[in-house]
């Protein structure tokens, strides 16, 4: 299949929806960006890798740590990638990682007729 990369941060029900993400599909591999407080409580059937970021560091720091943590463990040269949870800077921060890392992105969602590419 491809890997997965996704935000998984606040938002009412977002969480569901990452889960549905995580099961929908066979991913290579699945990457979690998260907090502590998702380190601590979130749980999955499948194997992930969460890769634990303060989001309080400024945005630039931000997109660093991410880079830091996937560089060399997206096994493509693209990536599907959910931002259905957390906050805009998280997104920025993600997606500016992403792309600084020279990968192609899918946008993928959870929808009522599975994953959909959107």
């Amino acid at each position: 299949m491809t890997d997965l990369i996704a935000c998984l941060s606040t938002g009412k029900g977002t969480w569901i929806h990452v889960k549905g993400i995580i099961s929908g599909c066979d991913w290579d591999n699945i990457f979690l960006i998260t907090n502590e407080f998702g380190r601590e409580k979130f749980s999955s059937e499948k194997k992930v890798e969460l890769i634990v970021v303060d989001s309080n560091k400024p945005l630039l720091e931000l997109v660093e740590d991410i880079k830091k943590e996937l560089k060399d463990k997206i096994t493509g040269t693209e990536a599907a990638l959910n931002l259905v949870s957390g906050t805009g800077k998280e997104h920025m921060a993600i997606l500016s990682a992403v792309l600084k890392l020279g990968l192609g992105v899918r946008l993928v969602a959870l929808t009522k007729d599975g994953i959909k590419e959107i």
